[in-house]
């Protein structure tokens, strides 16, 4: 019998590319199939079809290569420790007392989406440079206010990421190579200003913190003098956490490593009792530590010639951000936030969320958050879909990423490191993009969260940034 004819009377193998649904027909045939996933490279657009190509010299993909191994080294190798507290105003470079950090790329008040909008005159009522919000809308429009994104000052903001010159900030150290990162402290989950609430009991909370968990925060790590937030991570996701929305380990390690020195301090018994309420309030008191923590690392990995390594994604509820190594300094490349897609809490819709919004995509970009989600599989209880579906993300983001971290392990899948190192390049070749869970805030200020799902970057951003570092490089 002739090959051709065989054909006819063995077993079909069949690999289907294209629409997935003829992989099912298939498997009607009682026939075996598998799906390729595929698209055509640079979503077939020719320009960008080029710039890849020209990436491609056998010279320049040479000094490519090792710039990259360079920045995930210097990620992998980075040990970010805390090492304080303090107010904005004293450690925040560039911080002035009419300074509004934002999340995301830079924008203006008047492009700024309803959560942001929320929170800054909040904040401006908070720093008595208004007496109240209708008055403070009148303050953020009239030019007095310097605003600006939390990352073009070594800092990274939650949501709305709207920080000014009281708030008390983490102060981490990479202790590799000596860069400091900040973040400002969780509100925890309540009614609060990074998702754009800002009536009187979010001003009376920022007071609150300001007055006494800011400064017992502070004079505790005098005594304590550095917590390693590296290892520290690595238990949490050992412990069921991915350290972006889900931190019920990392909470309870944070707080254990703080109790014996916040016993230290000279604060009242009722005061210790208030922080200790607090922080058990919500498991999210370490979600922007880990926030801090992520951006030492990836600011390591900054400004490395050739690199086509991610160092931030961040967005503002109107547009996406991202840096890239290899094209240093603030260069930003943006494309439109997208939409959040996930459970509501009750009484919400769809059609009530805002866009994408927060830094806190720092994670994602280090290789926790959503890279992670296969270490916490009871994430899909709030960001919804199902385990498979969690662990799934983790296994897809390898594909876009150069390598592993082997300090930050996923015990699910057998110890592997999370995916570290989003490349430019694969991200645009492939048509995978970065996943991204997070919460959901209303589109209108003075609300706050409505829910929490996922989402992802718009390619646009990774386009544009690979054409930039064609152009500059080839």
């Amino acid at each position: 019998m002739s090959k051709i004819n065989e054909l006819f009377t063995s077993k079909i193998h069949a690999i289907n590319v294209g629409i997935e649904f003829f992989k099912d027909d298939i498997k009607k045939q009682n026939a075996d199939a598998i799906h390729l996933e595929w698209k055509p490279p640079g979503g077939g657009k020719p320009e960008i079809i080029k710039a890849l190509d020209s990436l491609e010299n056998a010279t320049l993909e040479q000094k490519i290569e090792e710039a990259n191994k360079l920045a995930v080294e210097r990620i992998i190798n980075s040990q970010p420790v805390l090492i304080g507290y303090d107010q904005a105003i004293h450690v925040v470079p560039g911080m002035t007392k009419t300074t509004i950090l934002h999340s995301g790329p830079p924008i203006t008040w008047d492009r700024m989406c309803g959560a942001m909008r929320g929170a800054v005159t909040g904040a401006i009522v908070f720093e008595g440079l208004a007496k109240d919000i209708e008055e403070a809308e009148k303050v953020a429009a009239s030019g007095e206010i310097t605003f600006s994104p939390c990352h073009e000052h070594d800092c990274v903001g939650s949501m709305a990421g709207v920080t000014s010159a009281s708030m008390f900030m983490h102060v981490v150290k990479n202790k590799t190579y000596g860069n400091i990162a900040y973040t400002n402290l969780s509100e925890q989950m309540a009614k609060i200003l990074r998702m754009g609430a800002n009536d009187e009991s979010v001003i009376t909370r920022l007071n609150w913190m300001r007055d006494v968990l800011g400064p017992m925060l502070r004079d505790a790590m005098k005594i304590a003098g550095e917590i390693d937030l590296r290892l520290m991570l690595a238990q949490a996701l050992h412990m069921g956490d991915e350290c972006h929305n889900r931190n019920n380990a990392g909470t309870s390690l944070l707080i254990q490593a703080l109790t014996p020195y916040i016993l230290e301090t000279e604060f009242t018994k009722e005061q210790k009792r208030e922080v200790f309420d607090f922080v058990a309030s919500s498991d999210y008191f370490s979600g922007p530590t880990w926030m801090a923590m992520s951006k030492c690392a990836l600011d390591a990995a900054h400004g490395i010639e050739y690199s086509t390594v991610v160092t931030t994604m961040a967005r503002n509820g109107v547009d996406f951000g991202i840096r890239v190594s290899g094209l240093p300094g603030n260069t930003w490349f943006v494309g439109p936030a997208q939409k959040v897609v996930g459970p509501m809490f009750a009484g919400y819709k769809p059609e009530d969320s805002g866009l994408d919004i927060g830094d806190s995509a720092i994670t994602e970009t280090y290789g926790i958050g959503g890279f992670a989600m296969a270490a916490a599989p009871a994430i899909v209880a709030l960001v919804g879909g199902t385990v498979d579906e969690a662990i799934g993300y983790s296994t897809k983001m390898k594909e876009i990423t150069l390598g592993e971290n082997p300090n930050v392990t996923i015990p699910l899948l057998n110890f592997q490191g999370v995916p570290t190192g989003i490349d430019i390049r694969q991200v645009v070749q492939t048509g995978i993009l970065p996943i991204i869970n997070t919460a959901i805030a209303h589109k209108d200020a003075g609300i706050g969260m409505i829910g929490a799902g996922i989402t992802h970057p718009p390619m646009e951003a990774f386009e544009k940034a690979l054409l930039a570092l064609s152009e500059k490089i080839s």
